[in-house]
């Protein structure tokens, strides 16, 4: 499944899985800070080291 436009808002790419993911309505107020799609994706890339 593809994410379309929703909201006026583009989908974002996840910086941890890559899974596209499209804007709500939870997210409405900081949508310009939202990296990853899931409070899973999330807690996984803050426990694993970043190469650099």
């Amino acid at each position: 499944m593809v994410a379309k436009t929703k909201g006026g808002h583009p989908p974002k790419v996840c910086e941890h899985c890559g899974l596209e993911f499209e804007w709500r309505k939870k997210w409405e107020r900081d949508w310009d800070s939202v990296r990853y799609c899931s409070e899973r994706c999330k807690r996984t890339a803050k426990s694993t080291p970043h190469d650099g």
